[in-house]
């Protein structure tokens, strides 16, 4: 037999799940703006019925309803889609990392401009063939001096600007290594709130927002990983646990362990620099440290080159800086390769001049009737070769800047000596631009100087090319698996009004259902057993 309060208990139960279902609601609306925000359900289901089956169970004629628990409030969220997300985003941030540092090392090299190296060095051919019609004009020649200095100029300020570019990413890969430590720090910390609820029963989806928010945020960083703990003690089915994350390759092998969801622990990165080639290139390494004193995050692999293994933002950075290649022992990278590109052509053409010139006979030579040792026509600063490489430390030789007549425009005549008004040398320096010269180990290496300059602006346009490319279609599958995910996650303004009308009307029927049973209840114990006093 049933209670007499039962369908009042029913009724209050039916209240208190709407009212449930219409605090959830309002906190939809309320979040609907709000950053990794998802959007919550209360989960209703019916109570269990009267009477449960057992050997003393009263007689009914069946199973009565007892009306509506509201368990839990659960995230709608679908885990699947926040992978394609964050394997999206990895992709993007790092091809807009690397399409941002070519922009920029395109407005640097500036070509084709009057500003440019391509045009300085036109120049300076053009004033030793103007020499070389007039050998004996001092005009020419100090016109050949000034745009020798020019071309010097040109080559030091794009050595110099590519090198304080390079500065600026060294101290933007410090600011991105204490990010990336700080998001690994903010995880961690919300996994050891979420080990403290979830086991008394409590399902904490704030919590859980923030930490995927942040692992989004981690995701364009780096390729990750995310493995989930099951939860301890009484905890509900709806929760999610703590979370291992991993750093992984493009090809999904774990590459390092960045958050221990069992140990609560974290490793933190740092970044370490070294010297490169020609003194002046360095390069970007990392190094692993327990990020919780006490505790140790046990790792697939340590490796220092580990972020040029996993797509995101740190590795376009590394890729600009610059990193040693452990398999060849060379260090490579965006700026590396263009500062040594750039070296290796300024000293490939100075010594090839400076032998043409060498070769020649100056004005002093013709005066004294015999040729001297010979001179250069450009010199290398030695302190600042070491410190900074060949396209910085060029320089018209003090020779040339102390006497025009030192410019070697002659060549010997039939009689193996110089006269006034022989230019051919002067030629000669002047085809030095066409001269099929080595630029590294191998005749394949073997072209101009012009055609080299134009091979290495050439493939810097085709990487700035690719870059964009790549850059808008990563954004585009990016924001395509953003849109899919929130269209389950997100919050739609129509349902929740929907929602709401529809938790209102229950509500409303709820309390009109427990004004009734107060009736029922009230002609009971107040007016029962009246009649014949």
């Amino acid at each position: 037999m049933t209670s007499t309060f039962m369908g009042l208990e029913t009724a209050k139960r039916a209240l208190t799940a709407q009212q449930h279902a219409l605090q959830t609601t309002g906190h939809n609306i309320a979040n609907a703006n709000t950053p990794g925000f998802t959007r919550q359900r209360v989960d209703l289901q019916q109570s269990d019925a009267f009477s449960k089956a057992g050997m003393n169970q009263p007689s009914t004629p069946g199973q009565m309803g007892t009306g509506v628990d509201s368990n839990t409030v659960a995230r709608i969220r679908d885990q699947y889609l926040d992978v394609q997300y964050r394997s999206e985003n990895a992709k993007l941030g790092y091809w807009e990392t690397k399409s941002e540092n070519l922009s920029r090392m395109e407005d640097l090299m500036n070509e084709p401009t009057e500003e440019g190296v391509a045009n300085a060095m036109d120049e300076f051919w053009k004033s030793l063939q103007d020499l070389a019609a007039n050998p004996e004009d001092s005009g020419a020649r100090s016109v050949v001096r000034q745009r020798g200095e020019a071309m010097v100029d040109t080559f030091s300020y794009i050595s110099n600007s590519l090198q304080a570019n390079k500065t600026d990413l060294d101290a933007q890969i410090d600011n991105e290594t204490v990010q990336f430590n700080s998001l690994l720090s903010q995880i961690n910390s919300l996994n050891e709130q979420i080990a403290g609820v979830e086991p008394h029963g409590k399902v904490p989806n704030d919590l859980y927002d923030e930490r995927d928010r942040l692992i989004d945020e981690l995701s364009s960083m780096a390729t990750v990983e995310v493995k989930r703990n099951p939860s301890g003690g009484k905890a509900n089915s709806n929760a999610e646990g703590t979370v291992d994350i991993f750093m992984t390759s493009n090809t999904g092998e774990r590459l390092q362990k960045l958050v221990d969801g069992n140990a609560l622990a974290y490793q933190e990165v740092s970044v370490e620099k070294s010297a490169g080639r020609n003194g002046h290139v360095e390069t970007a390494s990392f190094e692993w440290a327990n990020g919780k004193a006490g505790t140790n995050v046990p790792n697939p692999s340590a490796s220092a080159n580990v972020f040029m293994e996993s797509s995101g933002s740190m590795q376009g950075l590394h890729e600009a800086y610059g990193y040693m290649n452990e398999a060849s022992g060379e260090v490579e990278g965006l700026y590396p390769d263009m500062l040594g590109n750039i070296d290796t052509m300024v000293t490939t053409f100075a010594n090839a001049l400076n032998a043409t010139h060498r070769e020649g006979w100056t004005m002093n030579d013709v005066e004294a009737g015999t040729k001297g040792a010979g001179i250069d026509f450009f010199s290398f600063d030695p302190a600042v070769l070491a410190s900074k490489g060949a396209a910085s430390a060029l320089r018209v030789s003090g020779d040339i800047k102390a006497d025009l007549n030192n410019i070697a425009a002659a060549s010997a005549s039939e009689n193996g000596t110089g006269y006034a008004g022989n230019g051919s040398n002067a030629l000669n320096l002047a085809n030095v631009k066409d001269a099929s010269l080595n630029f590294g180990e191998g005749t394949e290496n073997s072209t101009s100087v012009q055609r080299f300059y134009q091979g290495v602006i050439g493939q810097m346009a085709v990487d700035a090319s690719e870059a964009n490319q790549k850059t808008n279609i990563t954004q585009s599958l990016t924001s395509s698996a953003d849109e899919r995910r929130m269209s389950v996650s997100g919050v739609s303004m129509d349902e929740e009004m929907a929602n709401m009308i529809q938790f209102q009307h229950a509500y409303n029927a709820a309390s009109r259902s427990v004004t009734t049973f107060d009736e029922m209840l009230d002609r009971i114990i107040n007016n029962m057993g009246l009649v014949g006093r």
